[in-house]
C-alpha cells in the first residue's frame, strides 16, 4: 500500500529547506522514500533543492514545480522561500512520466507520450497526478489526452505551475533536471485508494460579454473585433501597456456552464486566465482551446461567496468520502486567491476551514498545496481544467 509523508518551511537557503522537510517528513527514513513531489517559490534554487532531495533520498524519483506560495500540514505561506514536499513510499504501486516543450499547440501530443509512458509502465492505474508548465499550454488538450490512453475513467487531478504572478516564467523539477515548458505527472496503481476532486471559486460575472471574433487553438487574437489585448485591457480599466501581472487579480474571464454544472459547481461560470500576452500582435494566450464566438464575462471576486462555497464544498466532499481514512490531501489553489486576494488573517482561515473537516483528531493528513496558475479537478463526472479556484484532491483508503 502507498504510504504519504508530508513537511514544509519557510527557509532562505535553499539546500537546508530541504534537508529540514526531508528531515521532519521521513525522518531517518529516507531511503525508503519511492518518490518526492516539491513545490517551492519563486525565490528558490530549484536545481539545488533537487540536488539535495537525490542526495537525501537516493532511490526516490523526485520531481518538482515553482508556485507563488505553499500549504502543507503547517499552514499557508507566501513568501519568496517557501518550500513543501510530499513523501511517498510504495515504488511497485506508482510510475512516473515526463516530457519536455510541452506547449499550446502540442499539449496534445505531448500529454499523449506521457500517458503512453504510464501505461507501459504500470498496469491499473486509476489516478493521475499531472503538473505542467503553467504558460503558453492548452490545459484541455492535456486532458484529452491523457484520456485517449489511459481512459476518461482515470481521474486526473494537479496544477500548473506558476511564477510570483508575472506570467514570465515558471519552473518544473525531473529528477536532476531543471525545465520551463515540462510536464510530468505520476500514475498511481493502489487498489485500496480512491480519489476525491472537486473545485470552487466564488466569482460572479458582470456585464455584457467579449465575443470571440478570431482566435487560434489557445490564443485569442480578437474580442469583439479589436485586437484581443486591447479590448480586454479596456474592459478591465487598463492600459494596453499593462502586463498580465496587472490583469491577473482583476481580469478573471468565465465561460457560461450548463444548467446542471452550474448546480454541481455552485457557479454559472468556469474561470479561465490569461497568462501570457504578445505585445507585437496584441494576441493572449488563454488557458484552454477557445473558438470563434464563444462569450466571456468579466467577473468579480465575492469574498462572502468564497467562504460559503468553500464550506458547500468541504462538505460534499465529506459526504462522498464518509467514514473512509484519509490518508493525503493534494491541493491547488490560484494564486490570485492567496496575497493577492485575501489579507493573512482571511488566508489562514480559508485554509483551516479545507484542513479541519478532513483531519483525524485534529491532526491534518499529509498535505502539498500550491499556489499556481490553474487547477485540475472532476466536474459532472468528468476530468476538467480550472482557474481561480481551490482544488482538493482527497486521497483516502477505500
Amino acid at each position: 500500500m502507498l504510504e504519504f509523508r508530508s513537511a514544509s518551511t519557510r527557509m532562505v537557503n535553499s539546500r537546508r529547506a530541504m534537508s529540514e522537510c526531508v528531515e521532519a517528513a521521513l525522518g531517518d527514513d529516507a531511503d525508503a522514500c519511492d518518490l518526492l513531489v516539491f513545490h517551492a517559490s519563486i525565490g528558490h534554487n530549484y536545481q539545488e533543492l533537487a540536488e539535495e532531495a537525490r542526495r537525501l533520498a537516493p532511490r526516490a524519483r523526485v520531481l518538482g514545480a515553482s508556485c507563488c506560495g505553499i500549504v502543507g500540514t503547517e499552514g499557508v505561506s507566501e513568501s519568496m522561500k517557501d518550500l513543501a514536499i510530499m513523501a511517498v513510499k510504495g515504488r511497485d504501486e506508482m510510475a512516473v512520466a515526463a516530457v519536455d516543450s510541452i506547449y499550446g499547440a502540442n499539449s496534445y501530443a505531448k500529454a499523449v507520450e506521457i500517458a503512453n509512458q504510464l501505461k507501459n509502465a504500470l498496469p491499473g492505474i486509476n489516478m493521475v497526478y499531472f503538473l505542467a508548465s503553467g504558460i503558453d499550454i492548452a490545459n484541455d488538450q492535456c486532458i484529452s489526452g491523457l484520456e485517449s490512453v489511459l481512459g476518461p475513467e482515470v481521474t486526473i487531478f494537479g496544477a500548473t505551475s506558476s511564477d510570483n504572478m508575472r506570467g514570465l516564467v515558471s519552473y518544473q523539477v525531473v529528477d536532476g533536471q531543471v525545465f520551463q515548458h515540462a510536464a510530468f505527472a505520476v500514475g498511481f496503481a493502489d487498489p485500496t485508494l480512491a480519489v476525491d476532486t472537486q473545485a470552487s471559486h466564488g466569482f460572479v460575472a458582470v456585464g455584457e460579454p467579449l465575443i470571440v471574433t478570431r482566435a487560434t487553438g489557445h490564443r485569442i487574437l480578437e474580442l469583439n473585433g479589436q485586437p484581443a489585448w486591447r479590448e480586454y485591457t479596456g474592459r478591465l480599466g487598463l492600459a494596453e501597456s499593462a502586463t498580465t501581472g496587472d490583469s491577473i487579480p482583476v481580469g478573471a474571464l468565465g465561460e457560461r456552464l450548463a444548467p446542471a454544472l452550474a448546480a454541481e459547481y455552485g457557479s454559472e461560470h468556469i474561470l479561465r486566465v490569461v497568462t501570457k500576452r504578445d505585445e507585437s500582435t496584441g494576441e493572449m494566450h488563454y488557458a484552454t482551446v477557445c473558438p470563434v464566438g464563444t462569450p466571456l464575462w468579466l467577473t468579480v471576486r465575492d469574498e462572502p461567496r468564497i467562504f460559503a462555497d468553500m464550506e458547500r464544498m468541504m462538505g460534499c466532499m465529506r459526504e462522498r468520502i464518509g467514514s473512509a481514512p484519509v490518508v493525503a490531501v493534494f491541493h491547488a489553489d490560484c494564486l490570485a486567491r492567496g496575497r493577492f486576494l485575501f489579507n493573512r488573517v482571511m488566508k489562514e482561515e480559508l485554509v483551516s476551514r479545507m484542513q479541519y473537516p478532513l483531519s483525524t483528531d485534529g491532526v491534518v493528513p499529509p498535505w502539498l498545496g500550491m499556489y499556481g496558475f490553474g487547477e485540475y479537478a472532476r466536474l459532472g463526472g468528468v476530468n476538467q481544467y480550472h482557474n481561480y479556484t481551490t482544488a482538493l484532491y482527497v486521497l483516502y483508503r477505500r
